[in-house]
């Protein structure tokens, strides 16, 4: 028979010795969680505190009239110092409306005087066409001056004093060019009229426009003289218009030698002896001694009223001219210019020679007046003096 295996059993404490206990395990700390839940609660514990502190009703009130005293005050003086802003703005903008006005009136009054500027170089310009001698005038240099524009204080100011300045030195100049101009021309007219009149030649001139004024009498205006110089401009116009009408009468009068190379005279005007009789005889021109053939040419303007034969005076052209006066060219050799013709000054009209009652070749050059011979040496002499004048 089997033995049944023996049965375990708990082993029996062996006497004096204590069984070892089985070892416990190590605490931990304080969780995060719990941390932070404990500070959450305090910290809205003490934000109930305070909120139930400040809801306070005195205290609430105390703290709210302050603030509402402060945020007033905060709000006057941001009032007063926005009226303040507002009216520094309103004089500034006024102040630059004022510039800017001005500085547009003054560019305007500069537009003018460039235009201005340009007619004096324009009228200087035909002084000196005309023959009037223009060296020692400046005629004005228009100067733009560049205007400021939003500008304002004293730079503006500045600025403005120096546009206005320039206006005024652009006005006295361009004045100061149309009296020269003016004085010039009315010199030159009065030279040429004094030698025409010494010979008995009086031109028509234009009529000084500018004595015809009138209009009833009102006291003068506030301000500056008239800007655009209309009668500064019209005095030289005037002028200019007498001088050309001058000089015109000077060209076409018969005050021109008729041998462009003639430099000797071989008998005057007057009184001489004679020739052929070798007495005393009178002499109604000039003679111009030449060679055969040389081109003669018509003292002025007019026109050719006579070409043929005259007793003594052998081959002759006359030209009757629109001053009362008639030349007469003699001895000639031939003919140029032919009977009704108009002839300017210059212009040729026949060929030196020595027909007639001559002794070698020869111009007799006549001027006669309400068919009576005056000295031709009179009217010469006037040309050479109004030739050295207007430069011709």
């Amino acid at each position: 028979m089997r033995q049944k295996p023996p049965t375990s059993r708990p082993s029996a404490k062996i006497f004096g010795r204590v069984a070892k206990a089985a070892p416990h395990k190590l605490t931990r700390g304080v969780r995060p969680a719990l941390f932070y839940a404990t500070f959450a609660a305090l910290f809205g514990t003490n934000v109930l505190t305070l909120v139930g502190f400040l809801m306070a009703p005195d205290i609430a009130g105390l703290m709210n009239g302050e603030s509402d005293r402060v945020l007033f005050a905060y709000e006057d003086r941001i009032a007063q110092l926005r009226i303040e802003v507002d009216r520094l703005h309103s004089r500034q903008y006024a102040q630059a409306g004022d510039i800017n006005l001005q500085l547009q009136e003054l560019a305007q009054q500069q537009e003018v005087l460039m235009e201005q500027h340009q007619y004096v170089r324009q009228l200087a310009e035909k002084a000196s066409e005309l023959g009037i001698d223009t060296a020692a005038i400046e005629a004005p240099e228009p100067r733009p001056v560049a205007l400021v524009t939003g500008s304002t204080g004293g730079g503006a100011g500045q600025e403005l004093e120096a546009v206005d300045t320039s206006i005024q030195q652009m006005m006295n100049d361009s004045r100061l060019a149309l009296s020269a101009i003016s004085e010039a021309a009315t010199a030159s007219t009065d030279a040429i009229l004094d030698e025409l009149l010494g010979v008995g030649i009086k031109p028509n001139l234009p009529e000084l426009a500018s004595a015809a004024i009138g209009g009833p009498y009102l006291p003068a205006t506030e301000g500056p003289d008239a800007l655009s110089m209309v009668d500064d401009a019209n005095a030289v116009v005037e002028a200019l218009a007498r001088f050309k009408a001058a000089r015109g009468a000077a060209d076409l009068a018969p005050i021109h030698r008729p041998l462009e190379a003639a430099t000797r005279v071989s008998s005057g005007f007057g009184n001489r002896k004679d020739p052929f009789t070798k007495g005393k005889a009178f002499h109604a021109g000039i003679d111009f001694p030449a060679p055969k053939g040389t081109t003669v040419s018509s003292a002025g303007y007019g026109k050719v009223t006579f070409v043929g034969q005259k007793s003594g005076y052998g081959n002759v052209v006359e030209v009757t001219h629109g001053v009362g006066l008639i030349t007469r060219y003699a001895h000639l050799s031939g003919f140029i210019a032919k009977e009704g013709q108009t002839v300017q000054t210059g212009t040729p009209i026949a060929k030196v020679g020595s027909t007639g009652r001559s002794t070698g070749p020869h111009l007799h050059f006549e001027v006669r007046r309400k068919d009576r011979a005056v000295d031709p040496g009179q009217y010469l002499a006037a040309g050479k003096r109004l030739a050295r004048l207007l430069g011709t």
